[in-house]
């Protein structure tokens, strides 16, 4: 279980977060939600450890790994796939999912078959260099590359993003069956809300850097939600 407790994050002078709480379990989904710009990437990097935080705890499995740096956090079992998705455009595809192997054992240094059974496209596509696919394609690419690492964490920002609708019914479908399996959380940033409502089992809505928000699916209230959605 991740557990992120009273998360104060500064960039400079700017107070980005202010005393964020929120968790996630194995087997679950947990969305956080919000407007462009109040915290939500700003929340995931301080989980992963890509900013350091100026106050509060991250645990992840009893453990405190709030001053982990994120190599060390990804040896034990959290993955990210960024917003942007951050392929590396002239390795092939075959090579970008390869790069998932740096926080691995040697002995476990290998793509599964489940990989390819979830995004059977990129069997086909292995000697293709990553900056010659679709947006949807390259966002196959990044989840696949962070389940090679072979998370017990996985956390995705705006993984909807730029995408077509056809991608995102796929990718839908790909997080709610590696929840299902029950051995792996997963921390969801989103906008797109009925993709985000469709898949939580809990929720946290940030607003200025702060939880306005929070609780289980079955206790949302989607109008209050979607007023801190609306531009």
């Amino acid at each position: 279980m991740l557990e992120a407790r009273d998360i104060d994050l500064h960039y400079g002078a700017s107070h980005t977060l202010r005393r964020v709480n929120l968790s996630a379990r194995k087997g679950e989904i947990t969305c956080i939600l919000g407007r462009n710009g109040v915290g939500k990437t700003s929340l995931l990097r301080a989980i992963f450890g890509l900013q350091p935080v100026s106050g509060g705890t991250v645990t992840w499995e009893d453990k405190d790994i709030t001053r982990l740096a994120p190599h060390a956090r990804a040896r034990h079992g959290l993955a990210l796939v960024p917003q942007g998705r951050d392929i590396f455009p002239r390795l092939t595809v075959l090579e970008n999912l390869q790069t998932g192997f740096a926080p691995l054992p040697r002995e476990k240094r290998e793509i599964s078959d489940e990989i390819y059974a979830l995004f059977p496209v990129l069997r086909d596509m292995l000697r293709r260099r990553g900056g010659d696919l679709s947006g949807g394609q390259q966002q196959q690419l990044a989840i696949a590359r962070a389940l090679v690492t072979r998370p017990r964490l996985l956390i995705l920002d705006e993984p909807t993003e730029g995408i077509q609708p056809s991608i995102i019914k796929d990718i839908e479908r790909v997080i709610r069956l590696l929840a299902q399996r029950g051995d792996m959380a997963i921390v969801l940033v989103e906008q797109y809300f009925d993709f985000a409502r469709d898949l939580a089992d809990s929720y946290a809505v940030l607003e200025r850097g702060e939880v306005v928000l929070a609780g289980r699916k079955a206790d949302m209230e989607e109008s209050a939600v979607r007023r801190y959605l609306t531009v």
